[in-house]
């Protein structure tokens, strides 16, 4: 079978070990503080959206009013 070249892998990519020291923290942060962010969103949808306090809407628009 033949290695299929057009797609780059991991090991062909440059830098793929090259992250060391404060360079891999700050990359650690960045993902660790989406998933506390995208954490806080979620808990707070969750406890603030309320579907019964909704009033649901039983008109549609016909026409928009042009002056």
């Amino acid at each position: 079978m033949s290695k299929v070249t057009g797609e780059p892998t991991l090991e062909g990519i440059d830098d793929y070990n090259t992250l060391k020291g404060e360079k891999k923290k700050i990359v650690w942060a960045v993902i660790i503080a989406g998933l506390i962010i995208g954490s806080a969103y979620v808990i707070a949808s969750k406890v603030f959206t309320n579907a019964e306090d909704n009033l649901p809407v039983q008109e549609s628009i016909k026409s928009i009013p042009v002056k």
